[in-house]
């Protein structure tokens, strides 16, 4: 974002940018794991089962998602996710997209989610949080869990969220059985979940 006007690119005009830049370019077998073989696998038989409903979260995808809140007040957000297994070729999930799987404006709040993505493409997911935030006044928690708990529930998708407001208040709503997390105070406490029991590093 610092080398021109562009916000997103993609293709072999990303891939030649990234050369360009230095960036180092890897074979794409790179980012295949054996872990993430073994879910597509299992994937690949709930389909032919008719039983990809029933999948578990971590064979449907894996999402890394961070949120920040910077000594001068500034946010970010990023988000990393291969997808979710099994998905069609061509498919764009929402990580890429500024205001769904990933958005962060200064002064309100930074948003990385996790679910299918076609929902959060057209909830704007991380855009309705930071709207809810800035126009209704509401806490980044209040506008999470909304967006999280009622805004999806009719879809009965597997969602969830990491945020951070202005104010440096964080929440991570899921609704699912569980969701990594972990954070950090400016005071430098730890802490880490992976349920509702909360752990102190």
């Amino acid at each position: 974002m610092e080398k021109g006007d562009a916000v997103l690119l993609g293709g072999p005009a990303a891939d030649d940018f990234a050369r360009v830049e230095g960036l180092d370019i890897v074979d794409q077998n790179y980012f295949t794991t054996e872990k993430r073989v073994q879910a597509l696998a299992a994937m690949k038989a709930h389909a032919a089962a008719g039983t990809a409903a029933k999948a578990s979260e971590s064979e449907k995808h894996g999402t890394v998602g961070a949120v920040a809140l910077d000594a001068s007040g500034h946010l970010a957000a990023a988000t990393s996710t291969g997808g979710y297994n099994n998905k069609p070729a061509g498919r764009i999930g929402d990580t890429p997209i500024a205001g769904a799987g990933t958005y962060a404006r200064d002064g309100v709040c930074a948003v990385s989610g996790t679910g299918k993505g076609e929902y959060f493409i057209r909830y704007a997911v991380g855009h309705e949080v930071a709207s809810r935030v800035r126009y209704l006044g509401e806490s980044v928690d209040q506008a999470a869990e909304n967006v999280i708990m009622e805004q999806l529930r009719p879809y009965a998708i597997g969602a969830g969220l990491v945020a951070v407001g202005a104010d440096g208040s964080v929440t991570m709503p899921y609704n699912t059985a569980g969701m990594f997390r972990g954070w950090v105070t400016p005071v430098g406490e730890f802490f880490v979940a992976t349920h509702d029991d909360v752990y102190t590093l």
